[in-house]
């Protein structure tokens, strides 16, 4: 009998995950450690509340890219794993990724049917020799780090707990490449699939143009060296979306009541205000005082420094009759 703690030929050997690898199952053995998450076969798992997933990785001293694929489901709710079948909020969900106890990204979810991508790099240094790297998911309200004001700022305005029920979809663990391409522009929609925006899940990957801010704020991320919002000054064009009409049967009989309503809506559109942003606030510092604004008719363009330690928290105001849209983000 071998003594506690040592090794015997019965024991079973571990290999590690060996870049690039995606991680789609919990079953394999390179998930060593879980903490309130469930193990999946189609998927990683399911949070029951904020939690970690921990991969042994071969890293051989490199640096390493993460990617994690997060996302809600009917199933998404607080004591799912109890049986629990409550209806799931329609409220939005704000998270923290961190990996090897650091904040990375947040994510804003909203809807039942919600996808989101954090992308960040962990350095060599931030590997241990083990190779063991950690993902945690945790609620914006928990862990250290996350600044008092941020956390009165969102208080009844998003879920309570926002990791109940979230599925951990895929993990993918590769080497950073030598050059990302850079562009100076990106639409709405692009920046939230390059990670730099979160505003309540990923739209369809291959569509471009307009993102919707429905949820009433928006996170802005650190995001991978030398890509797109990675270094100086960062400004976000918001502008306006007339609010739909009810759907009404599309018979020949109704189109003059949509012609009507489509020029009422953009008489309405021209009328409106640009988009007021009230505040914006760093999840670690806090409040970062006044934003650098300006307006030009329905438009609204906030300037921000570049995040780098800490993702930003961007709360919108009342647009009336309107719903306020995220144009493209420009970098310079």
């Amino acid at each position: 009998m071998s003594t506690p703690g040592s090794a015997t030929e019965l024991d079973q050997l571990i290999l590690p995950a060996i870049p690039p690898v995606h991680v789609r199952s919990g079953q394999i053995a390179a998930l060593q450690v879980t903490d309130r998450l469930q193990r999946g076969s189609s998927i990683v798992g399911r949070f029951e509340t904020s939690g970690l997933a921990g991969f042994k990785v071969s890293a051989q001293g490199r640096a390493l890219r993460v990617l994690v694929s997060l996302s809600t489901d009917d199933r998404s709710v607080s004591g799912w794993d109890a049986g629990k079948t409550d209806l799931v909020s329609l409220q939005p969900r704000l998270v923290q990724v961190r990996s090897q106890g650091r904040l990375r990204q947040c994510v804003l979810l909203r809807g039942r049917r919600a996808h989101a991508q954090v992308a960040f790099d962990l350095t060599a240094d931030e590997i241990p020799d083990d190779g063991l790297i950690c993902v945690e998911v945790l609620d914006i309200t928990e862990g250290d780090g996350v600044g008092e004001e941020v956390r009165q700022a969102v208080l009844g305005h998003v879920v309570a707990d926002g990791v109940a029920g979230l599925r951990l979809d895929k993990v993918v663990f590769e080497e950073p490449p030598a050059v990302d391409f850079d562009p100076d522009t990106l639409d709405g929609l692009r920046c939230e699939v390059s990670s730099l925006i979160s505003a309540g899940g990923l739209a369809n990957r291959n569509r471009q143009g307009t993102r919707v801010l429905r949820a009433g704020m928006f996170v802005v991320n650190p995001v991978l060296k030398d890509t797109f919002g990675s270094s100086g000054r960062l400004t976000l064009r918001l502008g306006t979306k007339a609010e739909p009409a009810s759907l009404i049967p599309a018979t020949w009989r109704r189109v003059n009541s949509e012609w009507r309503w489509m020029r009422h809506a953009t008489r309405k559109l021209l009328g409106i205000a640009a988009p007021p942003v009230e505040r914006v606030i760093s999840i670690r510092d806090g409040d970062l005082g006044l934003p650098e604004l300006r307006t030009d008719g329905n438009i609204t363009e906030l300037t921000l420094p570049s995040p780098t330690n800490s993702p930003y928290l961007v709360i919108m105001g009342q647009c009336l009759g309107a719903v306020p849209t995220l144009e493209s983000g420009a970098t310079h």
